[in-house]
């Protein structure tokens, strides 16, 4: 992975702003000695906002850029200026990007279209100045509303990946070859396993102009949900697909128990997978007679659509291609909201560790910073209770 400039998964420290405190500025004036308070309020502190971009199709930008700090609220001033609202921080992300909190693996947001934002940290709403409390008996109000502090927090960046059909199959099942076959991908292709040690994305092209999104992931094999072979750490760029191809050599000692075993790995990593539609490829068929392929459709599993397939001699590829279209179109695959139903589980805390170390991204990234006197000029602290409708109440 080192070699790869393909980086999904990356842990970062973000900052928003705090608000800016509120004016105990008195008026004053040649002919008006007593003008009275005209302290301004406080800006907002800086948001930190997710943008979904679909011109990134990786993280690795945001590997040199571990540290995330929005802009502080400036204080209000005099003749009830207020202060300038803290500079917005804005992290572009690829579509299909999950954050979750590194230090308790909760499930914060997930942003899968193009221009999607969302606020990840909420910067300090600004300080109240002097102004708004004046009364009929408390005409020179010597205090002012402290802006709210910042937030901050650990985020982990996931990206998983957006396509139609995923390729799940033990190592050396032919996945990359189909890949290479029917798309214009061209992933790395050899004879031992785990050739494949990234995702990666095909355009499967169709009739009439049509076409469709497949992804490879590295093989899968048994315990592959606890952590073993590269599979735990892949298994999340299919939980968006809509569709899963399971391939299994035809040369295979028992295709329905491989079949069985990459769907419990599925079940263990995720229970919803297990709501999609599915089609088994039989791969390496042209080593097939028609004697030994009637034979081994009698010990195929049942309820799932299949078809022998060579991605040497293309056979069987068109027929795939079929398939594949006709399971993507059909009605369980249209509900409106389908990638925004998948339930995002919170994070396993023993898992991320073993994930962050193996991106040397487990190093604190805490910032030390010097906080600004925000407390002056204010009389009781207790009086200000950043409530909602108080504040607004004010604001009126």
């Amino acid at each position: 992975m080192a070699e790869s400039n393909f980086v999904d998964y990356v842990k970062i420290y973000c900052r928003s702003g705090k608000g800016g405190r509120g004016s105990t500025h008195m008026h004053r004036a040649k002919y008006m000695p007593k003008g009275g308070p005209d302290g301004g309020d406080g800006g907002r502190g800086g948001n930190i906002i997710l943008r979904g971009n679909r011109n990134y199709w990786t993280l690795l930008h945001l590997r040199y850029e571990r540290h995330v700090l929005a802009g502080h609220g400036e204080s209000g001033s005099k003749n009830r200026s207020f202060g300038k609202d803290g500079e917005d921080k804005i992290i572009e992300v690829p579509c299909g990007t999950v954050a979750y909190n590194a230090e308790t693996g909760e499930y914060l947001c997930d942003v899968t279209e193009h221009g999607q934002e969302v606020v990840l940290l909420k910067g300090g709403r600004g300080g109240l100045g002097n102004w708004h409390f004046r009364t009929a008996t408390r005409q020179a109000p010597r205090f002012a509303q402290p802006g709210e502090p910042m937030q901050e927090m650990m985020v982990i960046l996931e990206l998983k990946l957006l396509a139609d059909v995923g390729l799940v199959g033990f190592p050396n099942a032919g996945k990359s070859t189909l890949l290479s076959t029917v798309s214009a991908a061209r992933p790395k292709i050899a004879n031992y396993p785990f050739t494949t040690l990234e995702p990666n994305l095909g355009i499967v092209s169709y009739r009439e102009g049509k076409s469709f999104v497949m992804a490879d992931i590295p093989g899968i094999i048994e315990g592959a949900s606890e952590g073993k072979g590269l599979g735990l750490r892949f298994l999340r760029h299919i939980e968006r697909n809509s569709l899963l191809l399971f391939m299994v050599p035809a040369d295979s000692d028992d295709i329905a128990r491989e079949y069985e075993i990459l769907l419990n790995e599925l079940r263990k990593f995720n229970p919803e997978m297990l709501d999609k539609r599915r089609v088994l490829a039989i791969t390496k068929s042209d080593m097939l007679d028609q004697e030994l392929t009637d034979e081994l459709e009698t010990t195929l599993p049942t309820g799932i659509p299949h078809v022998f397939i060579s991605s040497i001699t293309g056979q069987g590829i068109e027929v795939l291609k079929d398939i594949l279209w006709t399971e993507l179109n059909e009605e369980s695959n249209k509900i409106e909201g389908h990638i925004e139903s998948m339930a995002h589980r919170p994070k396993n805390l023993s898992h991320l560790q073993e994930e962050l170390k193996e991106e040397g991204a487990d190093e604190d990234l805490t910032v030390e910073y010097e906080d600004d006197e925000d407390m002056d000029d204010v009389e009781d602290l207790e009086d200000f209770e950043y409530e909602d409708e108080d504040w607004e109440e004010e604001k009126k």
